[in-house]
């Protein structure tokens, strides 16, 4: 006998060569001590039973209900497999309490239930003890809050709480990662605040496909790579592109940071900029049901302190409102020499839900100011790379360097459940984003082994305006043994910018040896306007489902609209435009031959801007149709319980324009590879021990390039091997207190494509931490947790990445991170 875990998927079927349901067992609670520990536990069992959670739970036999329904509660249920033969569920299908749920399921069969800790229930073949509950047949009236809803829906945390159980698959809606035909993972707010995230790139820091291309505390945005391909720091904000920070979102924005892998563009369009290797969604925070209340207060070496308040509220005879309010202020020197990081963020987050509508809105504003910015470094043509400089000194940086940003945005969403079955839903929203910077260089580019440089100081004026609109339909519906989940989607984003750049005097600096020198008398120039995109799309997919959901076709395409024109910043006169259409189907499968195990498979596209030919070439002003990226991808997932496990194999094929130097032309024929391997695991396979990582195998090959003389080489910026670990480890011997440890590997990377090649040496970073939580003495029931962590343990000096020969970057240095959380 053993017990079905709140993650169990499994009637374990596949147990020998045939399957059969696993064993499960009662839990005995007739211990009197058992029972005072239960009467002290009141208040927690009283808070989960209350707890709202989506159910999405057809009708089907009993056993298989009661697993489903620990999977999606997060519940560890006991029952015995004999009480729960011959019996069937009623199908639970929207939002509510946990409990509610459980009586509904159970209604009927003569069985009870009994919560036995804050986390587990038993199932038992009648009321027996304290707290059983036996149950007489149960009338589900009306409907709750359905699946395929958005606002407030979001999928419970996995075991060991780093990991959801599902993630938003952009117009497909919420699905659990066992029905997910796509290697995605979403990290949760949990997670961010115990490593001490700064940005949403903080969280990624375990996860095998994606590396940074740009270092903290640079001019650019949290730029990275997934999957071996750039991807910018365009993220969208539940869904919707534009509305985030353009270049650094705060950690503290996030409920969840969801990683999709590969292109996407039937499930979120075409968007701002590249997104070949994968996207990113981050889901805007709720006020729960019990109300929040806490504060934060952190320090980062050398000198960075801040703070951090979360309060939250839920108001109504049924908690219809709700209110939560999180603001963020940290500033300080770093331990870069002249850099200072200071960072505010204010955001308001409004919902409502009533009984068939749903409202919500998030109003922002974020601000940002470095001084000391670290530029990029580079290298010359034929300069062989040079020895990583120490990035203490700040190589190539003055201290005047600086940059201001500040983004004001805000977002509103309504659904409307037209039946149980039908939801519609529109999206509004809006951003501002203001830049100005004084730069010795974009990059310091080294023209010989010893770090000499001659760099161009100059200001940057620039502006980005963001409008963006959705709206659409989700619904379920059945024909004969085959369920449909049908979504309908009409975006669109229009996308305006304007810079101006300045340049100063040229002067003489070195990467080992940077001596300050007076700043500069540069103005700063005027912004006008420069360009307009905009990107409208229409989307329609239908995810068929056949012998309970065991069989999940989804089947679906996208209709991308590209508009854009360029504009002299001087006279305001249009200079080009662009109007191309591109349809982009996609085909996903998942197979699950046994509950806990799902075999998937897609074949889906990435879009990109195409672009027109330029004047010096034969076929100047030939306009190219939207870049079409081709992925194929097939893994397997398997579920053990309270440990996930992933492997999957892809193939992303990009286009690129190349140049026919016998005719001087440009055609699209060029085209890069990347093919891989990835296996990523999350969760808790040991009581108190959680883990999360993976690794990642990657062959990124140039196929089709100019004339055929780069043909077979690696890619730039795509190491074969990359690896993530991470671990927690609950101490037994200090009740509270939690060790923390990170290993992060990246293989070697080309930078170039030049004969002789050039490469940036492999690295690996090491991360240790610890945590101690105990009660908060202000307040009863309460906790405080002290975290502490330092990374790059070893303080190691290497060149961590970049995009490009002359836009390197350096790891960075050894720095510890130290907060106090109080919950009142």
């Amino acid at each position: 006998m053993t017990s079905i875990n709140r993650r169990e998927r499994a009637r374990k079927r596949g147990r020998g060569a045939v399957g059969g349901f696993a064993s499960a067992a009662i839990l005995v609670l007739s211990s009197p001590v058992l029972a005072q520990d239960l009467q002290d536990q009141m208040p927690r069992l009283e808070a989960q039973a209350s707890r709202t959670v989506a159910f999405d739970i057809p009708a089907q036999p009993l056993a298989q209900a009661l697993t489903a329904f620990g999977r999606q509660s997060g519940l560890q249920v006991a029952f015995d497999p004999a009480a729960a033969a011959g019996k069937t569920s009623v199908a639970l299908n929207g939002l509510m309490a946990t409990e509610q749920a459980l009586r509904a399921l159970l209604g009927g069969t003569g069985l009870s239930y009994q919560f036995t800790s804050a986390g587990a229930v038993t199932i038992s073949g009648a009321a027996s003890g304290a707290g059983g509950v036996l149950l007489d047949p149960v009338q589900v009236q009306g409907y709750a809050v359905p699946a395929q809803a958005m606002i407030d829906n979001v999928p419970p945390p996995y075991a060991g709480g780093q990991v959801a159980t599902g993630s938003q698959l952009g117009l497909l809606g919420n699905r659990d990662v066992m029905d997910t035909p796509f290697n995605q993972t979403s990290y949760t707010a949990k997670k961010a605040q115990d490593q001490q995230a700064k940005t949403v790139r903080d969280v990624l820091n375990d996860d095998p496909s994606v590396r940074s291309s740009v270092p903290d505390g640079a001019t650019p945005g949290d730029n990275m790579y997934i999957r071996g391909f750039a991807a910018t720091s365009f993220m969208t904000y539940g869904g919707l592109y534009g509305i985030l920070p353009t270049y650094s979102p705060m950690a503290e924005i996030a409920e969840r940071v969801e990683v999709l892998k590969g292109p996407s563009a039937m499930l979120t369009g075409l968007p701002p900029g590249d997104a070949i290797g994968g996207s990113i969604n981050i889901v805007p925070k709720r006020a729960p049901d019990d109300g929040l209340t806490q504060i934060t207060a952190n320090y980062l070496s050398s000198g960075q302190v801040g703070g951090h308040v979360d309060v939250a509220r839920r108001f109504g005879e049924n908690k219809e409102f709700g209110v939560r309010f999180n603001g963020v202020f940290r500033a300080g020197q770093t331990d870069i020499q002249w850099n200072t990081d200071q960072r505010g963020l204010a955001l308001l987050g409004l919902d409502y839900r009533g009984e068939r509508v749903r409202l919500s809105a998030d109003l922002g504003y974020q601000y940002q100011y470095i001084g000391g910015v670290l530029p990029f470094l580079g290298v010359a043509n034929g300069v062989p790379l040079p020895w990583a400089p120490n990035i203490r000194n700040n190589p190539g940086g003055q201290p005047w360097n600086s940059q201001e940003r500040k983004d004001l945005f805000g977002v509103v969403r309504g659904e409307y459940d037209i039946t149980e079955q039908v939801t519609a839903y529109a999206t509004l929203g809006a951003h501002d984003n203001r830049v100005g910077a004084l730069r010795n260089a974009v990059s310091v580019i080294a023209t010989n082994f010893a770090g000499n440089s001659t760099v161009t100081p100059n200001t940057l004026s620039q502006y980005q305006t963001y409008l963006t609109a959705e709206v659409g339909v989700r619904a379920r519906a059945e024909t004969g043994p085959i369920g449909h989940e049908i979504a309908f989607s009409a975006t669109t984003l229009d996308w305006g910018s304007g810079f101006a750049v300045v340049n100063g005097a040229p002067f003489a600096t070195n990467i080992y040896n940077t001596a300050a020198v007076t700043q500069p008398n540069i103005p700063m120039g005027v912004a006008n306007k420069t360009s307009n995109t905009t990107l409208s799309s229409l989307a329609l997919a239908d995810t068929l489902t056949a012998a309970e959901k065991r069989i999940q076709l989804t089947v679906g395409a996208r209709l991308q609209q590209v508009k854009s024109a360029n504009f002299n910043a001087t006279t305001g006169a249009q200079t080009d435009s662009y109007d191309q259409a591109a349809l982009s189907p996609s085909v996903a499968l998942v197979f699950k031959p046994w509950q806990n195990v799902s075999l998937y498979g897609n074949f889906i596209q990435g879009l990109q801007q195409g672009s027109t030919v330029a004047s010096n070439f034969t076929n100047a002003g030939q306009v190219f149709p939207p870049y079409k990226s081709t992925q194929y991808e097939v893994g397997v997932k398997v579920d053990w319980g309270k440990l996930t496990t992933t492997m999957s194999a892809f193939q992303i094929s990009r286009p690129s324009l190349i140049t026919d130097v016998a005719t001087n032309t440009q055609l699209l024929g060029g085209e890069q590879r990347n093919q891989g391997l990835e296996f990523d695991f999350f969760g808790e396979p040991i009581e108190g021990v959680r883990v999360v990582g993976g690794l990642m195998l990657l062959n990124a090959v140039l196929t089709k390039t100019t004339g055929g003389t780069t043909d077979g080489w690696i890619a730039p910026f795509a190491p074969t091997v990359q690896l993530n670990l991470g671990g927690e480890w609950d101490t037994p011997f200090v009740p509270g207190l939690t060790l923390t440890g990170r290993v992060v590997y990246t293989g070697a990377q080309y930078f170039d494509t030049t004969w002789p090649r050039r490469m940036l040496p492999d690295w690996a970073r090491f991360d240790l931490g610890a945590r101690y939580a105990f009660e908060n003495p202000g307040a009863k029931g309460k906790l405080l947790v002290a975290r502490f962590a330092v990374e790059n343990l070893l303080d190691t000096n290497y060149w961590a990445g970049g995009t490009g020969p002359t836009s390197l970057f350096l790891g960075m240095p050894r720095t510890f991170r130290l907060s106090l959380t109080a919950d009142f």
